[in-house]
């Protein structure tokens, strides 16, 4: 497995675990906990969640996957913005690391950005990593005038990863904020790598040119999808998959190398941006 070195001195796996949509059903949690646990074994040890998932619930299930093994798991969890003040901010931190069962996260983000000043949260981080209870803090959802700002705070440089909606039908960051990003080593994670909607994912997938790819890797259309993000320098992928069967599959994708030719195939059908957009958020 491929790693990324954070600015904080940690390595993580370019593909980790997402866990958008897990515990909200009782009847699947034994099926999510053995697929977390499966990631683990296949070196997808970064598991990234977050207090809203399912009310707390995707840390729960959280913590039954590593349970025995945190020291082989990267916990990334990620705080509401209304929690991100100086002393919301430690409570949302404690009352995640009660629901996973650990006294550290490697990495605590906060989800959006909100009403709360830039930089009481980034002091409220602060805090939480001279305590211990955090290894590395950083964001969510920012775009670049947003990391702007935060690096001219005074506990801004510290950022360490900002959380993003990309993928292959989604390449507004490659404008400015992920070659910014880069620059400011500040790792990307990519969320909903292959879309988060069944129907948006479906119709990703019957696209004609990741059907040819799939058919010439044997592989599947999700997987070329996944392949593609997984090739960019300093991003991160955290795909969710409830499923052993899944679980393999996304870590096969690790695996897969596409051409040159192909990658200029992909950029055709699914052009770079040309100007700077809003960033995209789900």
């Amino acid at each position: 497995m491929r790693t990324l070195r954070l600015a904080s001195g940690h390595s993580v796996p370019v593909l980790g675990q997402g866990t958008w949509n897990m515990g909200e059903s009782a009847a699947r949690k034994a099926e999510e906990v053995r697929a977390l646990q499966l990631g683990l074994d296949l070196g997808m040890s970064l598991i990234d969640t977050a207090e809203m998932y399912a009310d707390g619930g995707a840390e729960d299930v959280v913590a039954e996957a590593v349970a025995g093994r945190r020291e082989q798991a990267y916990l990334v969890s990620k705080a509401y913005p209304h929690n991100a003040t100086r002393t919301g901010l430690v409570q949302a931190c404690e009352r995640s690391l009660r629901r996973l069962r650990t006294d550290y996260l490697d990495l605590y983000l906060l989800h959006w950005r909100g009403d709360v000043p830039l930089d009481e949260t980034l002091e409220a981080f602060a805090v939480l990593h001279k305590s211990g209870k955090i290894r590395a803090f950083g964001v969510s959802n920012f775009d670049r005038a947003d990391m702007e700002e935060a690096l001219t705070l005074p506990d801004g440089a510290a950022v360490a990863a900002n959380q993003v909606l990309y993928n292959v039908r989604r390449r507004g960051i490659e404008w400015n904020l992920l070659p910014w990003c880069r620059q400011h080593n500040i790792a990307v994670m990519a969320y909903s790598p292959l879309e988060s909607a069944r129907s948006e994912q479906q119709h990703l997938f019957d696209h004609p040119l990741l059907q040819k790819l799939a058919m010439a890797h044997g592989a599947t259309p999700a997987q070329i999808a996944l392949a593609w993000v997984l090739r960019q320098d300093g991003v991160i992928a955290i795909p969710k998959a409830a499923s052993p069967a899944h679980v393999r599959a996304n870590r096969a994708a690790h695996d897969l190398q596409l051409s040159p030719d192909e990658l200029a195939a992909i950029d055709q059908a699914f052009p770079p941006p040309h100007r700077a957009t809003p960033l995209a958020m789900l």
